[in-house]
């Protein structure tokens, strides 16, 4: 979108005020992008691509079960990993690895997860699209302090910034519940079979812990997909999408204001977003996989920091429709939707089964991205093995049966304006975040239209219950949002209404930009379900 039509757009959508306020140079050099985020260069030879395999993701076992619950037990560590061919890098990690371990639970069946934190900063854990007590949700200022931390103090390590924080000025950290060395969160399963995932949420340092290596997947199963005759086992496969940078010594590089995250945010070129120039999958640089002429169900997950993805097959099979879309953030669509391309903003997911049997054998599929230029064009490859096999697997015509929420049956219409205000922050309503402060209070069992405006990219993410869009630009929902989303891709000047029923929980739990560097400078609110 050029810059006249993109002003012309917005004055309809937003309004000459939202526009003014982001009018300034800064504005224009980021209406100029196009997309979000700026390019950080690594400091060092960047190997060539599809030499590594594609590691999967350990799945971890539970330490004990009973009747209700499985418990689950991981410890947050400092580990040297080899991400790039014989480079070491210094990650924080879930359990030494990156991604974390795999969490596989059961829908209606407890899972009960103690975080223990070895790192050198507090963290918080967010289960991304759980439906979960406000306890155990990852409120930002829940800070798991290190193992031996002296208190809740703002001597702790990695909090001395807080308070300086917009939103933050003059509170302590009592607003939060604080624990030391040890939290247990709990995951009653009240949800159906969906691809979720975790990572770190701790109030102005989202953007370095995610990128650092705080993210894992969390998949939940039920009865009505386990009796369906989808790609399973060893073709039954988590892609964790993410890009990185490395300094020259081969640490992760990331362009923090303090280089010791003592005090949160990133360096003025950077405000918009940050973007790596080495994309990983499953923590591995442009991977590749060996694979039977079969059909794989690929659980797309994005967990860059601020890049969006525009994900095609290259060759593309004959006939097309390469990508077929069986689920979305909340779980299975109700029928199949085909896609020759998909985009994907950060923290969405996308279940897609690709038939490679309709390559032939010994054919290399590159995994292309469309939004990026150079090495960040490519994600991976797909090398189309020649043996026989067997494939008894289908995609059904009808997946799943969902419920549509009726938009006449709404309690109250509310609106949400994302926008940059001022030198420092991104903000909702013109607020930078505080917490504590609600924007909105919904009753526990009504329906709501949340109706949120953009003046650039915010991809949105609603803790606690998952939303089905009503509109977007008022005309129907995009190709991309069918389903049940908690997170959906706010694109410049654009208006999306979703439909959001609040159920099972009370308490305190947020909405924000998942663009993270966006989050980190206070693009954030609180709402309470009463």
């Amino acid at each position: 979108m050029n810059r006249r039509r993109f002003l012309g757009v917005g004055a309809s959508v937003l309004g000459a005020g939202a526009l003014a306020a982001v009018a300034g140079p800064a504005a224009a050099r980021l209406f100029a992008e196009g997309h979000p985020g700026r390019l950080l260069g690594s400091g060092l030879d960047l190997p060539e691509p599809f030499q590594v395999p594609l590691p999967v993701p350990t799945v971890l076992q539970p330490v004990r079960t009973d009747a209700a619950a499985d418990y689950y037990e991981i410890t947050q560590r400092v580990a040297e990993l080899e991400i790039l061919p014989g480079v070491r890098t210094e990650a924080w990690t879930y359990g030494g690895t990156f991604p974390g371990p795999t969490v596989v639970t059961r829908s209606g069946r407890a899972a009960v997860v103690k975080h223990r934190n070895e790192l050198p900063v507090p963290s918080v854990v967010h289960l991304h699209g759980g439906h979960t007590p406000a306890d155990s949700d990852g409120y930002p200022v829940d800070l798991l302090l290190p193992v031996g931390s002296s208190g809740a103090g703002r001597g702790a390590p990695g909090m001395q910034g807080m308070s300086d924080m917009p939103g933050m000025q003059g509170m302590g950290h009592e607003a939060g519940r604080t624990a030391e060395g040890e939290r247990t969160h709990t995951y009653p399963g009240k949800q159906r079979a969906a691809t979720l995932w975790y990572h770190d949420h701790r109030m102005g340092f989202t953007g370095p812990g995610v990128w650092r290596g705080l993210a894992g997947f969390h998949l939940v199963h039920d009865d009505e997909e386990s009796a369906l005759p989808l790609p399973r086992g060893d073709r039954d496969l988590p892609l964790m999408l993410a890009d990185r940078s490395f300094a020259g010594d081969g640490s992760f590089r990331y362009p923090a204001m303090d280089e010791d995250l003592a005090s949160p945010g990133v360096t003025d070129d950077y405000m918009n977003g940050v973007l790596g120039d080495v994309i990983l999958v499953n923590g591995a640089p442009w991977p590749r996989l060996d694979v039977d002429r079969a059909r794989y169900r690929l659980r797309l997950l994005n967990a860059s920091n601020a890049r969006p993805y525009r994900l095609r097959l290259d060759p593309q099979p004959s006939g097309g429709d390469a990508l077929v879309q069986i689920g979305s953030d909340g779980g299975l669509l109700a029928a199949p939707v085909a896609h020759d391309v998909l985009e994907i903003a950060p923290a969405e997911r996308f279940d897609i089964v690709v038939d490679f049997s309709r390559y032939a054998p010994g054919t290399s599929v590159r995994l292309l991205n469309l939004f990026g230029s150079g090495r960040t064009a490519e994600v991976m490859r797909f090398d189309v093995s020649g043996k026989k096999v067997s494939d008894d697997s289908t995609v059904p015509d009808k997946l799943s049966t969902i419920e549509e929420l009726d938009a006449s049956a709404v309690d109250v219409t509310r609106k949400f304006v994302f926008r940059r205000s001022g030198s420092y922050g991104w903000t909702i309503n013109g607020d930078l975040y505080r917490p504590g402060r609600d924007l909105a209070r919904p009753a526990l069992g009504s329906t709501e239209r949340w109706r949120f405006t953009s003046d650039l990219h915010h991809p949105v993410h609603v803790h606690l219950n998952q939303f089905q869009v009503l509109s977007r630009n008022g005309r129907d929902p995009g190709p991309y949002d069918g389903g049940w989303k908690d997170t959906v891709d706010l694109r410049p000047a654009e208006a999306v209404e979703v439909l959001v029923r609040f159920t099972d929980y009370r308490g305190t739990y947020m909405m924000h930009c998942h663009n993270l560097e966006h989050e980190d400078m206070a693009m954030m609110a609180d709402f309470t379900v009463q």
